[in-house]
C-alpha cells in the first residue's frame, strides 16, 4: 500500500473545492484519467468527459447500461460447462459532439493557443461546466462556455449547451453538432481477443473485429436528428436523437448531413464582436432487448418533446433539486479535512452516477463511465455498493435486487449445467449468462449466491420491506440454499460436519480450494436465512407460504436440512495460530515475499502465471478479513485481531476492493493509523489513478466502499440480524464525522465527535439502537447524545511481513508463527469490543 500525502492532489491544476472537481489546465498526457473522473451519468446513460469538439480523446465514450454485443468465446481447449458466449458493452453513438470553427479554423485543444481554461464537475448541480478563451491563428480571442448533464429526473435525457462569444472582432462561426457512430468498421479496428501477452489485461473489455451496430433508421425532421441501430449478434436495439435550439441576434444559416453513421446539423453564423451564440442540444437514448428500432425512435421523440416543453433552464433546476435530496440523505461530512471532504463527495457523486437510474438494471463494475470489465456486473455490487444504497437510497437498492430476481431462471439453468440443484448466479454477466472464460477464478466463486442473499437480507432488515421478500424475492434465498445444500456434503465416519469443496473465495490468487472460510461462513448465513424466512412466513402469512411452497416445490424437511447444514458448517480454525485458515490447505503453502517483489511486477496477475501465484500464501484482496466484516457477529474481537494481523501483510491490494475492507477491520481491531492509511488509499483510487486503469472507467465498488469505510469503519455502525449497533472510532486528526442512515423509514443523522456521538431523527418518529452496549431510544422530538469515555483499543505498532513468516518444517509447511504481542493503549478505562 502506498502511503499518500495529506493532500496528494496537484492543487495548482486541481484547486480545492469541497463541492466540485476543478481542472485549470488541459493536458493530453492524462486524457484517459480525466475523461473518466469528469464523466457524467445517471446509472442508465453515461457520457465520458471528452471535450465537446470531439477530436481529442483517449476513448470517445458514450455508454448505456446493459447495451451489449455478444460473441462466441473460443477456448483453446474445450470442456463441458465452459462459458460459451461473451458479452461486451457497446460504445454507443456519440451525441455530445459540437465542433467549432472560427473563420474556418477548427478548435483542437491539443494544438490550440488557450489563454485560459477551467473545467468544473459540480457535485451539487450535477453539471460539467467548461470555460476557455482561445486565441485563433489569426489572433482573435474567442470565449467558449459549455455545460453538460445527464438527467437524474429523466433517465433517457442528456443536455448540452455550447456558447461562443467573439471578444475583440467579428468573425464567421461554424458549429457542427453531430451524432457519430465510431464503431462503424472505419474509425477503429478492434480485436475480440485481449491481444499479445505483453498487452494482456483481463480488467479491460474484449474488443470487436467486425461491425457491431447495423444501421436501421436515419432521419431528419426540422432541427432534430435521429440514428437507430441493431446489434449484429445480441439483437439489441438503440435509437439516438438530438434536438437543437440556436439563440443568436446575428444572421445564420443551417444545413443537415445525414449518413448511416453520421448525422450533422451545421450552423454558420456571421457573428459580431460581443454577441453571444448559444446552441442548446437535447439528446435522448433508448435501448431494448427485443423492441424494434421504430418504437425506440418514437420513444426518443417523446423524450425530446417533453424536454422541449420543460425547457433547458428548468431541466437544470430539476437536476439540482434531485441532488439536493440525494445529498440530504447521503452526504458524509468530515470535520476539519477539506481535502478529504472533496474526495469523499466525488466518490459519493460517482455512486449516484453509477446507480441512481438503473431502474431495475444491474450496477456495472465501471458504471457507465468506461469499457472496463466489459460493462459486466459482479458480486461487487451486492457487497460494496448495495450497503450504501440500502441505508441511504433504499429504492435504488430494491431495484438492484429486482435485477437479480429477474436473472433467477438463468441462474437455475446454470446450476443444472454445473450439476447442482437450485440456482447459481454468474460471476460476471450482463444478460444473465456466465461470461467468464476462466472458471478457476470466476465460475468457482460460488460465494456470489451467498453475497446476493446477504444483500437481500440486509435490505429487508434495514427497511422492514418484508413484502418484497414475501412476494418473490424469497425465491432467491430458497434456490441459493438448495445450491449450497447440494454442493456441500456430510463427511462420513461419524463426523457430523458439513463441508464445501472445490470453490474459490473472493481472493483470486487462491483458487478451487476446499472449505474456503469466507464461502463457508457466508453459505452458513445463506442457509440459515432461507430456513428462517420460510419458518417466519409460514407463521405470519400462511397463504403466502403456501404459494411459495407450491411455486418452488419446497419439500417437507427441506428447510430443516438447510438449518442443520448451517448449524454444522465446517469453519476452519487453527488452534496454534489462533486464526481461521483461508482454506483447508492455505497454511501449508510458502509465503510470498512481497517486500522483494518489485513495483514493476504489480499487480501479480499481469506478471506471473496463475500456477506460480496459486502455490503461495498471497492474496489479491481481503478474503477472511471480508468475512470478519460481513459476519462479524460470528467472530470474537481477539479472533478478528489475530486474523487481521496474519492476513494483512499477505494482501497485495492488487484489487481496488481490498483497501476499504482492510480499513474497516483495522479500525475495529484498533489499528487507527493503518485504518486511515487504507482509507486514504481507497479514497484516491481513481482521482490519482493508483491502479493505472482509471482510463477504463470508475471503480464503482470502491466508491461504495468509501461510504462503507466511513460508516462501518470510523462510524462503527453494524447491522447483524436486525440489531443496529455503533462502536465509533474517530481518527485522531478528524474533528468530527457526520452521516445519515435510513432505517425502517426513519432518517437518522449521526454526529460523531471526540467525546460523544449524537443521534437526531430528521424524518420519522422514533428508533432504538445500541452504542457500545448501551441501549438508546431516539425520538423525533429528542435527539440523544451518548458520551464516549474512550475511543476503544488503539494498538501500538503495525503487523509486518516478518511477524507472519513463521517457522517452517524441512518440507516448507507451517509449524508455528512468530506473531509478537502488541501493546495496548487506551484513552481511559477498559477497551470495549464491538457490540455484536
Amino acid at each position: 500500500m502506498k502511503i499518500l500525502d495529506a493532500d496528494p492532489i496537484d492543487r495548482i491544476r486541481h484547486p480545492l473545492d469541497e463541492w466540485a472537481l476543478v481542472e485549470t489546465a488541459f493536458d493530453s498526457a492524462d486524457m484517459g484519467r480525466t475523461e473518466t473522473i469528469f464523466s457524467v451519468g445517471n446509472g442508465y446513460l453515461g457520457l465520458r468527459g471528452n471535450v465537446e469538439e470531439g477530436r481529442d480523446g483517449h476513448v470517445h465514450g458514450t455508454f448505456v447500461n446493459g447495451f451489449h454485443e455478444t460473441w462466441p468465446i473460443r477456448h483453446a481447449e474445450e470442456a463441458y460447462g465452459f462459458a460459451r458466449v461473451g458479452q461486451t458493452i457497446v460504445n454507443a453513438p456519440d451525441a455530445k459532439i459540437i465542433r467549432l470553427y472560427v473563420d474556418d479554423e477548427p478548435l483542437v485543444l491539443t494544438e490550440a493557443d488557450v489563454l485560459s481554461y477551467e473545467r468544473r464537475l459540480d457535485f451539487a448541480s450535477g453539471v460539467l461546466e467548461r470555460e476557455l478563451v482561445w486565441r485563433t491563428p489569426a489572433g482573435k480571442r474567442v470565449l467558449i462556455t459549455s455545460r453538460r448533464m445527464v438527467s437524474f429526473t429523466d433517465r433517457h435525457l442528456a443536455v448540452v449547451t455550447y456558447e461562443v462569444t467573439l471578444l475583440d472582432s467579428d468573425a464567421s462561426i461554424t458549429l457542427s453538432s453531430q451524432i457519430l457512430n465510431r464503431q462503424d468498421g472505419r474509425d477503429e479496428y478492434r480485436s475480440n481477443v485481449h491481444g499479445t501477452a505483453e498487452g494482456f489485461d483481463p480488467r479491460k473489455a474484449d474488443l470487436f473485429t467486425d461491425r457491431v451496430l447495423q444501421p436501421r433508421i436515419k432521419r431528419e425532421e426540422a432541427d432534430r436528428l435521429l440514428l437507430a441501430y441493431r446489434c449484429t449478434n445480441s439483437g439489441m436495439t438503440i435509437s439516438v436523437a438530438a434536438d437543437h435550439q440556436i439563440t443568436t441576434v446575428d444572421e445564420y444559416t443551417s444545413t443537415t448531413t445525414l449518413e448511416d453513421d453520421l448525422a450533422k446539423r451545421i450552423y454558420r453564423i456571421h457573428a459580431k464582436q460581443g454577441h453571444r451564440v448559444r446552441l442548446t442540444k437535447l439528446v435522448s437514448y433508448h435501448t431494448a432487448s427485443t423492441v424494434p428500432v421504430r418504437e425506440l425512435a418514437d420513444r426518443c421523440d417523446r423524450t425530446l418533446d417533453s424536454a422541449l416543453e420543460v425547457g433547458g433552464p428548468e431541466l437544470f433546476r430539476q437536476q439540482r433539486l434531485w441532488l439536493d435530496a440525494y445529498w440530504k440523505r447521503t452526504d458524509v461530512v468530515i470535520g476539519g479535512q477539506p481535502e478529504l471532504q472533496q474526495a469523499v463527495r466525488w466518490n459519493l457523486f460517482q455512486l449516484a452516477q453509477a446507480s441512481a437510474r438503473t431502474d431495475g438494471g444491474g450496477i456495472a463494475a465501471k458504471g457507465v463511465s468506461g469499457t472496463g470489465y466489459g460493462g459486466h456486473y459482479f458480486w461487487d455490487s451486492e457487497i460494496y455498493v448495495l450497503p450504501a444504497l440500502t441505508y441511504t437510497s433504499p429504492v435504488v437498492a430494491r431495484n438492484a435486487l429486482r435485477f437479480r430476481q429477474r436473472m433467477l431462471d438463468a441462474a437455475r439453468a446454470r446450476a443444472l449445467e454445473l450439476n447442482v440443484r437450485g440456482a447459481l448466479f454468474p460471476w460476471r454477466t450482463i444478460n444473465g449468462l456466465e461470461s467468464s472464460a476462466y472458471y478457476a477464478a470466476s465460475t468457482a466463486q460460488y460465494h456470489i449466491d451467498a453475497d446476493i442473499s446477504h444483500a437481500l437480507c440486509q435490505y429487508v432488515s434495514a427497511t422492514g420491506d418484508q413484502d418484497f421478500l414475501n412476494r418473490g424475492a424469497i425465491d432467491i434465498l430458497v434456490e441459493t440454499a438448495r445450491m449450497w445444500a447440494d454442493l456441500g456434503f456430510w463427511r462420513g465416519n461419524g463426523d457430523d460436519v458439513f463441508h464445501i469443496h472445490g470453490v474459490t473465495g473472493p481472493d483470486e490468487y487462491t483458487t478451487v480450494v476446499n472449505d474456503n472460510l469466507y464461502t463457508n461462513v457466508m453459505a452458513r448465513a445463506n442457509l440459515d436465512a432461507a430456513a428462517t424466512s420460510l419458518r417466519v412466513l409460514a407463521k405470519e402469512d400462511p397463504s403466502a407460504y403456501a404459494q411459495v411452497v407450491k411455486r418452488l416445490e419446497v419439500q417437507d424437511g427441506e428447510a430443516e436440512e438447510w438449518a442443520r447444514a448451517a448449524q454444522r458448517m465446517h469453519i476452519p480454525f487453527d488452534e496454534n495460530l489462533g486464526i481461521h485458515p483461508q482454506d483447508e490447505a492455505f497454511l501449508q503453502k510458502e509465503i510470498w515475499d512481497l517486500d522483494l517483489t518489485p513495483p514493476s511486477h504489480r499487480p501479480l496477475l499481469l506478471h506471473y502465471h496463475p500456477l506460480v501465484i496459486y502455490r503461495f500464501q498471497v492474496l489479491k484482496q481481503a478474503d477472511v478479513v471480508l468475512a470478519l466484516l460481513l459476519q462479524g457477529n460470528e467472530f470474537t474481537l481477539e479472533q478478528k485481531r489475530a486474523n487481521f494481523m496474519y492476513y494483512d501483510p499477505l494482501t497485495t491490494g492488487d484489487s481496488t476492493l481490498s483497501a476499504v475492507v482492510q480499513s474497516i477491520i483495522a479500525a475495529e481491531v484498533g489499528y487507527g493509523k493503518l485504518a486511515t492509511d487504507y482509507f486514504n488509499s481507497a479514497l484516491f483510487v481513481d482521482l490519482l489513478d493508483l491502479h493505472s486503469n482509471t482510463a477504463d472507467g470508475i471503480h464503482v465498488a470502491s466508491t461504495g466502499g468509501i461510504w462503507n469505510a466511513l460508516v462501518y469503519g470510523f462510524g462503527g455502525f453494524r447491522d447483524h440480524r436486525g440489531e443496529f449497533t455503533f462502536d465509533p472510532r474517530l481518527p485522531d486528526n478528524w474533528e468530527s464525522l457526520q452521516f445519515r442512515l435510513t432505517l425502517r423509514e426513519n432518517r437518522i443523522r449521526v454526529d460523531l465527535e471526540r467525546e460523544s456521538v449524537t443521534f437526531t431523527i430528521e424524518e420519522g418518529d422514533s428508533f432504538r439502537l445500541t452504542v457500545r452496549g448501551q441501549k438508546v431510544f431516539v425520538s423525533a422530538q429528542s435527539p440523544v447524545t451518548v458520551p464516549l469515555s474512550h475511543q476503544g483499543a488503539r494498538l501500538v505498532g503495525t503487523p509486518t511481513m516478518d511477524d507472519v513468516r513463521g517457522q517452517r518444517r524441512a518440507d516448507g509447511s507451517l509449524l508455528t508463527a512468530s506473531i509478537p504481542a502488541i501493546a495496548l493503549d487506551f484513552d481511559e478505562g477498559e477497551a470495549l469490543g464491538p457490540i455484536d
